[in-house]
């Protein structure tokens, strides 16, 4: 399942610039991870790593959960750089 997703971030990213790297970490689930203009399930070290349960990560992407009020609500947690999370909004918009 993740794959899917990251396949779907990869189709999004083509053409589109990302500094930084990004992980969206779906716990037993595995992660993604944003990098070097790519979409990957393989786990490594990022300037910012997003906590999220696999369901709420799908809703967040097709805009269902605002970023917002997900971390206000504690269904998703970030840490490390914020200014990689800020962009990640125009990256997948």
């Amino acid at each position: 399942m993740l794959q899917s997703i990251a396949d779907d971030i990869q189709k999004n990213l083509v053409g589109k610039s990302f500094e930084g790297s990004l992980k969206f970490d779906c716990g037993d689930d595995g992660v993604i991870v944003l990098s070097d203009n790519q979409a990957t399930t393989h786990d490594r070290e990022t300037d910012c790593t997003i906590r999220i349960s696999q369901k709420n990560l799908t809703k967040l992407l097709t805009g269902k959960l605002n970023p917002m009020t997900g971390v206000a609500l504690g269904k998703l947690k970030i840490s490390g750089n914020m200014g990689v999370a800020m962009k990640l909004g125009q990256l997948l918009g």
